[in-house]
């Protein structure tokens, strides 16, 4: 006989067939993960790798160097942009009355959210594969060993699952699809005002205060360090810290939005 946690493992995989089967039907999501930081990626190397690349290292450097030190930055705006899905995802769910149908059927609370958690988790992980193959096609020569690929894969999953439970959570609290697509707009932005673009130590003091204790900084100076070598410091730790904090307040907020009385 199935105990209670055998019921939510399966009404979660169920729900996580369902948020898959969803992407394959509209693409348009996943395709819009992949194809922003490959974007980003084509116009910042091509556009800018050269200036850029030379003011990182010296005369020496240039594009081939930019692209090496760019890259972390480029990942973490798949996971960014994975936010945006997720909430609209959800937000669909919400305000086309599929939640109110799931609430009165016997399926665990929990599977809804976890379905769409590791779902997205998994379209994300894949995504940043891709823009890493990219990546590796235009250049990119990454130093990491196999422990340093396996770290970096668990910090890539950390943080990316913190991110989307706050995206759940941002798609609850909105009342409409339109809405939830703006609220996570936000996290794009915050790897450019970090280091994922230029070092911190060339920008004006008040953005350097900002770009130094925002979350995705030391994530994505732990990434550096972990596929080029560079010094990683405290970065590790903070990266973890943040990945946690955030994943907590998400998961907290999203499962009080959802246990809420649903009726006006």
């Amino acid at each position: 006989m199935m105990n209670t946690r055998s019921y939510a493992l399966r009404d979660s995989a169920t729900m996580l067939r369902r948020n898959l089967r969803r992407t394959i039907r509209y693409p348009a999501a996943i395709a819009t993960t992949i194809g922003l930081p490959i974007v980003f990626l084509l116009l910042f190397v091509f556009v800018f790798g050269d200036t850029l690349g030379t003011g990182l290292v010296g005369a020496s450097g240039g594009r081939d160097v930019y692209l090496n030190y760019v890259t972390p930055g480029i990942i973490l705006l798949a996971a960014a942009g994975a936010a945006t899905g997720t909430a609209i995802s959800v937000a669909m769910d919400m305000t086309e009355g599929i939640v109110a149908r799931f609430r009165t059927m016997a399926i665990a609370r929990v599977s809804v959210l976890t379905g769409h958690v590791v779902g997205n988790l998994i379209q994300t992980m894949l995504a940043m594969a891709v823009v890493i193959g990219v990546a590796v096609l235009l250049g990119f020569r990454p130093t990491a060993g196999p422990l340093e690929w396996i770290l970096v894969i668990g910090l890539l999953a950390m943080i990316t699952f913190a991110l989307i439970w706050l995206a759940v959570a941002l798609g609850m609290v909105t009342r409409s699809v339109e809405t939830a697509s703006n609220l996570p707009m936000p996290l794009i932005l915050l790897p450019f005002l970090g280091s994922g673009f230029v070092p911190t130590d060339s920008m004006p003091a008040g953005l350097r205060w900002f770009a130094e204790h925002q979350p995705f900084t030391p994530v994505m100076e732990t990434l550096r360090g972990l596929l080029m070598g560079t010094p990683i410091g405290t970065s590790g730790v903070l990266a973890v810290a943040w990945s946690t904090g955030i994943a907590l307040v998400g998961y907290l907020w999203a499962r009080r939005l959802y246990n809420r009385d649903p009726t006006p």
